[in-house]
């Protein structure tokens, strides 16, 4: 018997180690009142789910759990909503199972 079974993302980035570098984020959110399309998009498209939106209505980054997988730099940095750098040397996310 054949039995598919199906996982989810979240799932399968729970194996993933991160090494945040606290107090230097590679992805800044630019200051902003009222968020643009392109940064209510990145609520949806992220697939590490790292951007939320506030009680005040605007779109913030928790860098934590980042899979650099540049879904935000073809988004957001474009239009100029983020700031993005890679992270420092020996920081950020490590696959486990590529």
């Amino acid at each position: 018997m054949n039995v598919e079974t199906s996982v989810r993302v979240e799932d399968k980035l729970f194996y993933n180690r991160y090494l945040v570098d606290v107090g230097r984020p590679h992805i800044k959110v630019r200051a902003h009142t009222k968020p643009s399309p392109q940064l209510l998009a990145l609520l949806k498209v992220c697939p590490a789910r790292c951007y939320e939106l506030n009680d005040k209505g605007r779109v913030e980054v928790t860098v934590d759990g980042c899979i650099e997988c540049g879904t935000c730099r073809v988004i957001g940095e474009p239009t100029g909503d983020i700031e993005w750098s890679y992270p420092r040397g020996g920081y950020g996310v490590l696959f486990k199972f590529g």
